[in-house]
């Protein structure tokens, strides 16, 4: 019987996230959820009812998508004529979440993307996952995805990003301190 080395740290399997374990629970769930309904509906109001819903739910989710994406752009245009930087999302991107949920056939899904057009909602998902995002990168570890963000998100007091490297003086220079050639 022989013993090997530990096992280092580095090779042992990394725990799934609860996340990506139940993720695929979840969808199947949702889906089994939404077919079932669909059929419900139609048993009761028959099959141009939930044709008619599927179709209304598309168009309607395609032009709240068009509509926050022109929103978008315009304040984007704005925010850059007037030299600052962009605004934060502004509610764009949950309306267009919710436009895309309508356009997704089934009636669970219309439901969760007409409640994301309203704006007591759309500031309560923000305002939730802003803190959860935040909650994730103040955990992050050094090296990984976290805190790459995390490093981006620094800036000076005033507000003014600044951007530029770290040059070390008490270390020598590799190449005998000579300046770098330009062209």
């Amino acid at each position: 019987m022989t013993t090997g080395a530990p096992t280092s740290p580095y090779t042992a399997r990394r725990r799934r996230s609860r996340l990506r374990r139940y993720l695929p629970l979840g969808v199947a769930a949702w889906l089994v959820l939404e077919i079932w309904l669909l059929t419900l509906v139609a048993g009761a109001a028959g099959g141009l009812t939930v044709f008619l819903l599927l179709v209304a739910g598309l168009v309607a989710g395609s032009v709240v998508i068009k509509r926050a994406g022109r929103r978008a752009f315009q304040s984007l245009n704005e925010a850059l004529r007037q030299g600052g930087s962009p605004a934060r999302g502004g509610g764009n991107g949950l309306m267009m979440l919710g436009g895309l949920l309508l356009m997704i056939p089934g009636l669970v899904s219309d439901a969760a993307g007409l409640l994301l057009l309203l704006p007591p909602v759309q500031q309560a998902v923000g305002r939730f996952t802003e803190n959860a995002l935040e909650k994730s990168l103040r955990k992050a570890s050094p090296g990984s995805l976290g805190d790459a963000f995390q490093q981006a998100r620094m800036h000076r007091p005033d507000g003014k990003v600044v951007q530029g490297e770290v040059i070390r003086e008490d270390r020598p220079e590799p190449d005998g301190g000579r300046p770098p050639l330009t062209h």
